[in-house]
């Protein structure tokens, strides 16, 4: 699309006129120049559409064993071969593809949903707000991460759901800190000033002001914690930590295999591969993500 602008002697010429590109068209840009990003996405689109499809998609009953067929390797009737009591190892990772997304998903929102808030709080209102709350971050961030999950699956019971609770409350600190390092950058820009100046309520320049500009680092930081927080889950399933031993879960699928690795290393090496393959991919999406949200990068 094109105007005209007036010149001496009464001659118009045309001058090009661009209208802005969206936010949103500027990173699916960017991402789309990144071959690490896109293969990434690839990689997760591919586990979210196994997860969902699970039902359809997997050829044998998980739960149905055939001790006649126990370590069986890779054949045409079980493509990934057969676990410890002959269930067909395809089915169960195609299973386990959704705990282990949901683990990762509901962990990371956990985190988002208590951490955010509390570092959002603590950026902006400064003095002893601040001092409390990032004393309480630093007191958890003190304990290795894994041990304070571990600590509390073990109070609370060993299930699938403490094992989620306890990796999103692990995650809470690094949110924390992660918002109250954007929030203090951003409350010192001028729009923030202003609108305190002219004496706009708090709550309106924390949410229309401070928060939209500060949710990139979260978006970025959260892609790359669900990559952790699917290892975590597989950590402590292996220990016996999370879900029950029936369940067809990664961590619990390496924890039973363990015994068979050198008669039947199939057991151990596909569940091994679907972890290594979805934390890449998140990671890689992770560090296209950041690359495209920096406002650095040139346009």
């Amino acid at each position: 699309m094109s105007v005209t602008a007036g010149v001496a002697g009464g001659d118009a010429l045309p001058v090009a006129t661009r209208y802005p590109t969206s936010n949103l068209r500027l990173t699916l840009r960017r991402l789309a120049r990144s071959p690490g990003a896109v293969l990434g996405a690839l990689i997760v689109l591919i586990f979210l559409i196994i997860s969902v499809g699970a039902p359809w998609l997997a050829p044998h009953n998980i739960d149905q064993a055939n001790f006649a067929q126990a370590r069986q390797p890779p054949s045409a009737t079980h493509w990934l071969g057969a676990d410890e009591l002959g269930r067909d190892l395809f089915s169960r990772l195609l299973y386990g593809a959704r705990l282990s997304l949901a683990v990762g998903l509901i962990a990371v929102g956990i985190g988002v949903l208590v951490g955010a808030p509390l570092g959002l709080i603590a950026g902006y209102a400064g003095g002893r707000v601040d001092q409390l709350i990032m004393r309480l971050m630093d007191v958890m961030l003190a304990f290795p991460s894994i041990l304070l999950a571990i600590l509390m699956v073990a109070a609370f019971g060993p299930s699938l759901n403490n094992a989620m609770i306890a990796i999103g409350v692990v995650s809470i600190p690094i949110y924390a800190r992660l918002m109250r390092g954007s929030t203090l950058a951003v409350k010192e820009e001028l729009y923030v000033t202003a609108g305190q100046a002219i004496g706009a309520r708090h709550a309106r320049i924390l949410f229309y002001h401070v928060l939209p500009n500060t949710l990139a680092p979260i978006v970025v930081q959260s892609t790359l914690q669900i990559a952790v927080a699917i290892q975590a889950s597989a950590a402590l399933g292996f220990l016996g930590l999370g879900a029950p031993p029936d369940v067809a879960e990664w961590g619990n699928m390496l924890q039973k295999g363990r015994t068979y690795i050198l008669s039947a290393p199939h057991i151990v090496i596909f569940p091994g591969l679907a972890i290594m393959l979805v934390v890449l991919g998140f990671n890689l999406m992770g560090d296209g993500l950041r690359d495209a949200l920096d406002p650095r990068m040139a346009r």
